[in-house]
Order: C-alpha cells, then structure tokens, then sequence
C-alpha cells in the first residue's frame, strides 16, 4: 500500500462544520429580536413547521428559519425568508405566543436593509 492508498483509507477529510458564534453577523438577530421580542421566547418546538402550508409544498421549514437567524447565517436566511406565504397558521399553534409571521416578515426587512447597508 502506498500513501496514498494510505490517506484514503476510512475517512476522508470534509470541510469544518464548525460554526464560529464569535464572528456570526449578529445585526439581523438583533433587528428581529428588538422590533419583535417575543421571538426570544421561542425553543424551537416545531409546531409551527408541523403546521405550515409553505412547508407542505417547498423545503420551507420555520424552525430552520429561527436557528439561521440565531446563528447569523445571512446567506441561507436570504433563501430561507422568501419561501413563507405569511398566511399566520404558524401563529395560532405557537405555545408561547410567539409572532412568528412577524418574525418571518423583520427578517426578509433586515435582509433588505442588509442589501443597501442600511443595517
């Protein structure tokens, strides 16, 4: 066996997976979280993802949507936003109450305003 037969045996080496919460682009998470708070009570129970039509006929997903936003992941938030067809039955299955149509409708703003360097 040469090396490199050696280097592809059992693994190979894939690009990190590590998110960096240090150099995250926090200004989104803080638009949202200061024009609608009660985002900050949301933990990610999925009832709302469970109920979603948009998410019954594209890849949209609300809970994905909410740890982009935590994360500061802009790029795939930027996707993400435009999926959501504000129809509000996300809000009526929230157990805390959160706007999460609001939520969805701050983002696809911060994003904009992201776009002009407004942000």
């Amino acid at each position: 066996m040469n090396v490199k037969q050696a280097n592809k045996f059992g693994f190979s080496i894939n690009r990190s997976r590590l998110i960096d919460y240090d150099t995250s682009d926090r200004k989104v998470r803080e638009y949202v979280t200061l024009r609608e708070p009660s985002f900050k009570l949301c933990f990610a129970c999925g009832g709302c993802t469970a109920t979603c039509t948009a998410g019954q006929h594209t890849s949209f997903n609300l809970r994905r949507l909410n740890t982009y936003i935590r994360r500061g992941e802009i790029e795939p938030l930027r996707e993400e936003v435009t999926r959501c067809m504000l129809c509000g039955k996300c809000l009526l299955v929230c157990p805390r109450g959160v706007n999460t149509r609001n939520v969805v409708a701050m983002a696809a703003e911060a994003i904009r305003k992201l776009e002009r360097n407004e942000l």
